[in-house]
């Protein structure tokens, strides 16, 4: 279900509502499995994870939401998904981020760009070069760069060449595609973030994810060309009905 791209891009809380009235129509078996595709104006949200010093230091208005994860942005070029999907009980909900993931991880290839997961890191990432390979960040070595010592370094007050939107000339992880969910009742809610070309500076004023050592990326700057949504749309379509129809739906083991 399209809710609306570009210049009908959706609020937040258009789009929340919009969710809880599909949400209760699955779980009551009125509608199908559904997923719901938009953009959203900018707007940061934050998951029931996300500590106080991971939020803008400037008193940006965030969102808290009821989702898993932590805190994150949405805005123009990302493309957003919220599959509300019934699931077998007890849900495995490991088992449902992982076909996002792996939906996703198809789109990014069939755009040219090599993606993976992160070991105890929900999303799809773009993989770094290995550490010793990286340059040094202001003329210092790696030994001592500040976040290898230091669990509560904080990018956004050390410059711009740590920021999370700079992870890719740095070379190192950096997450394209976001994921964090809600189960209720056995069925899905919230979802992904697929950067397609955002404004990652936006991350900037956040810790993404609440991860201080990696960043964010889009397939735009990845391809270094234009993606559109619109290039993107259809493709993340063919992948989710693939993963998310073609899976073999379990209860989680007990």
């Amino acid at each position: 279900m399209h809710l609306g791209f570009g210049a009908d891009a959706v609020e937040y809380g258009t789009a929340w509502q919009e969710q809880r009235r599909v949400h209760a129509a699955r779980f009551a078996d009125e509608v199908p499995d559904t997923c719901l595709l938009l953009e959203h104006p900018p707007v940061y949200t934050a998951g029931r994870r996300t500590t106080q010093d991971e939020r803008p230091l400037d008193g940006t208005p965030v969102i808290d939401v009821d989702r898993g994860g932590k805190i994150t942005w949405h805005g123009p070029g990302q493309l957003v998904g919220y599959p509300i999907q019934k699931l077998p009980r007890p849900v495995d909900v490991v088992a449902h981020v992982r076909r996002l993931e792996e939906a996703l991880i198809r789109v990014c290839a069939d755009f040219g760009v090599e993606t993976s997961r992160v070991e105890g890191r929900s999303g799809v990432w773009v993989l770094g070069d290995p550490v010793e390979q990286r340059a040094a960040l202001g003329g210092l070595q790696l030994d001592f760069d500040p976040r290898t010592a230091d669990e509560l370094f904080d990018p956004r007050l050390n410059g711009p060449e740590y920021a999370p939107s700079n992870a890719g000339q740095r070379r190192e992880d950096r997450k394209l595609a976001a994921i964090g969910i809600r189960v209720a009742k056995g069925v899905t809610m919230h979802g992904f973030a697929l950067n397609v070309n955002p404004d990652n500076t936006s991350f900037d004023k956040i810790v993404p994810c609440g991860i201080r050592d990696a960043g964010v990326a889009s397939l735009a700057g990845e391809l270094g060309r234009e993606v559109t949504i619109a290039e993107v749309l259809p493709v993340v379509e063919k992948h989710l009905r693939d993963v998310l129809q073609g899976a073999e739906l379990l209860p989680r083991a007990v």
